[in-house]
């Protein structure tokens, strides 16, 4: 399994600024940084790890996004053109990423793994944070360095409103 040093190391290989953040109580997901960290949740980076039904069989699929927008596993069957998507077992997550369940972070992911990056993480230079496939570290660094480190593509996530909905008549007036 990768850890905060395997990332570590290979960002100082990289000569990418980071910090690896001792955190003060232990996590079990990303979901969690923000009231463990004091951070804004649109600051903290999870990867949710989902799996999808195709014509070919099975595929495993790395989405990258915010804790305050995590995807839907509908939005992201509609992007693909799959109809079964569902969240992937803690076994999948395990051996599709090589990052415990819950805290895998974007960095190192396996280059066969497809990766989604969300289209409102944005790049610009102020921190954010991630996990690390450990319970007690987080690693800290600039999201235009993420951004730049992360091999996938970028999607819109967010899903569209039907045009009659309210939300779509109220966002006109």
């Amino acid at each position: 399994m990768k850890d905060a040093l395997a990332i570590h190391r290979w960002l100082l290989a990289h000569q990418v600024h980071h910090e690896i953040v001792r955190l003060p109580r232990p996590i079990t997901g990303a979901d969690e940084l923000p009231e463990t960290i004091s951070a804004p949740p649109e600051r903290c980076v999870a990867v949710t790890v989902l799996e999808a039904t195709t014509r070919i069989g099975d595929a495993v699929i790395a989405v990258v996004s915010t804790v305050a927008a995590q995807p839907r596993p509908g939005a992201v069957g509609g992007l693909l053109g799959v109809r079964k998507v569902r969240p992937a077992t803690a076994f999948a997550v395990n051996s599709a990423t090589d990052y415990a369940d819950g805290l895998v972070c974007p960095l190192l992911l396996p280059v066969q793994l497809q990766v989604l990056i969300d289209d409102r993480l944005q790049p610009d230079t102020e921190p954010i944070f991630t996990a690390t496939g450990e319970r007690h570290t987080a690693l800290s660094l600039r999201a235009l360095d993420l951004l730049s480190l992360l091999s996938g593509k970028t999607v819109d996530l967010r899903i569209p409103r039907p045009r009659g909905s309210r939300e779509a008549v109220a966002l006109r007036h």
